[in-house]
């Protein structure tokens, strides 16, 4: 049995990890503990806010009782938002705090994007225009390129909790660029999890959500390989060598 541990802020599409857990097997667990979200805004201070040390430290024990084998901070907002070398701070905190290998979300995009071998990129963004710039900026520090952006402009994440299938679709229809060789949804606050397959039949290439990406980076954390293919291209393919 393995057991990876989340930390995700508030309650806005935590229903995406106990469908996801059902679709990888019996024998890996995704325990997920709620941190306190703050002030729900897409504002760059209220942002950083939800990430500090103090609010993910207050969930260490809870997660260290749930038989965690890694943790990852399940926020693409709350961890990209302290720029390249803010997120590295941030996760290792979190790894001495909890006593276990850690990540963020963030981190797991620019993993998840290497890979299936896209190098370059199209974002589709729930985010208001300047906290979509920053997204881009981090995968621009990775080593990545961001060929088109689209932001939504949506202010919270109880607003893309409500978020429905067709409106990801059309975002993500929105977003994509001839030369995107995958596109990239970054919101752990939207459902995405049941609505892979139609995104990636729709646009012919892999699509990388964020609650999807959070749960392939602790398997990465946690050396596990899963073949899940209703959870897209990412949990199907075979690993792209670096070079």
């Amino acid at each position: 049995m393995t057991a990876l541990g989340f930390l995700y802020p508030g309650h806005s599409a935590e229903d995406d990890y106990p469908r996801m857990e059902q679709l990888l097997g019996s024998d890996i667990r995704l325990p997920l503990i709620h941190t306190d979200i703050g002030e729900d805004a897409r504002r760059e201070d209220a942002l950083r806010e939800m990430g500090t040390p103090e609010r993910l430290a207050a969930s260490a024990e809870e997660l260290r009782l749930s038989g965690a084998e890694a943790v990852v901070w399940a926020c693409t907002h709350g961890s990209f938002v302290y720029g390249w070398e803010g997120a590295h701070e941030q996760v290792r905190a979190l790894a001495r705090t909890a006593g276990l290998p850690a990540s963020s979300t963030s981190f797991g995009f620019v993993h998840a994007a290497r890979e299936v071998g896209a190098q370059r990129v199209a974002v589709a963004a729930t985010y208001p225009d300047d906290v979509a710039a920053l997204f881009a900026a981090f995968l621009k520090d990775a080593g990545l390129e961001a060929v088109s952006v689209a932001a939504a402009g949506v202010g919270t994440a109880a607003e893309a909790g409500r978020w429905d299938g067709e409106q990801v679709l059309a975002l993500a229809r929105a977003a994509d660029h001839p030369d995107a060789d995958a596109v990239l949804v970054p919101d752990t606050a939207l459902h995405t999890v049941s609505h892979l397959k139609t995104l990636e039949t729709t646009l012919g290439k892999p699509v990388l959500t964020a609650n999807q990406v959070t749960v392939w980076e602790a398997l990465r954390l946690a050396d596990r390989r899963v073949n899940a293919p209703q959870l897209g291209a990412l949990f199907t393919r075979e690993p792209v060598v670096q070079v």
